[in-house]
């Protein structure tokens, strides 16, 4: 198993956010996350990336167990992050941004794996046309993909992506969409959280579903189309 979480319990303040959640991602998985707005999605990817200090529980990433370790060291494990924000540099260059993604500012020649400017160009031309251009002046989408793009430049064999499409036009959504089946079929497992029910039920293999700090569903797709009334309690409003 890649990522094994089991039973974290995230508190902000006196409010229990997270309570007793467990997921997993294998080796080449792509996992969606989704329930409705404020049940713990996002903070179960920032109890996993370090942002957020779980009160117990623990987050085990290739037998190694990460639970609390600062964001820094679970990216050197081998885990990227792409926050819901985005968080791009407005003031550099698509090529200055991607190169603050690599890990120690130094991409390992040695790892066959290993993603550099070279092949994110070749991987996605979009961001190729606009080298030059300062991330402030790109489309949502392509800022999207140029967040993406940034964690990839850590080569890891995870990331986790949260609410990828918020925000963006439907021809946007499609490419986005897109750009995250291209970079599983590389070989990098993905965990992410999409409102999207169309986007995240044509990309996932497997589905976790909150419910208020809990989890309270697993399983395939096939499976949750099966149980329309778990469809109908935790994501239809």
């Amino acid at each position: 198993m890649l990522l094994d979480v089991k039973d974290l319990n995230t508190y902000y303040g006196a409010s229990h956010v997270l309570q007793d959640m467990s997921l997993a991602v294998d080796e080449g998985e792509l996992i969606a996350l989704l329930g409705r707005n404020g049940m713990g999605k996002s903070t179960t990817l920032k109890s996993i990336m370090g942002l957020v200090k779980p009160k117990s529980g623990t987050v085990m990433y290739k037998d190694q167990n990460v639970t609390g370790y600062p964001p820094y060291k679970v990216a050197r494990a081998g885990i990227g992050y792409v926050p819901e924000e985005r968080r791009i540099f407005p003031n550099l260059s698509v090529v200055d941004n991607l190169a603050m993604g690599i890990k120690g500012g130094k991409i390992d020649k040695g790892n066959p794996n290993a993603w550099t400017v070279q092949r994110i160009f070749e991987q996605f031309p979009a961001l190729k046309a606009r080298r030059g251009q300062k991330g402030a002046l790109l489309s949502g989408g392509e800022q999207q993909m140029l967040s993406i793009s940034r964690s990839l430049m850590g080569s890891p064999e995870l990331i986790m992506v949260d609410e990828p499409t918020e925000g963006l036009a439907p021809f946007l959504v499609k490419e986005v969409r897109d750009m995250l089946e291209d970079i599983n079929k590389t070989g990098v497992s993905i965990l992410f959280v999409e409102h999207n029910l169309k986007v995240a039920m044509s990309l996932a293999h497997r589905i976790y579903l909150m419910g208020k700090a809990h989890l309270a569903f697993t399983g395939t797709v096939e499976e949750l189309n099966a149980h329309p009334d778990i469809r109908a309690k935790y994501l239809e409003v």
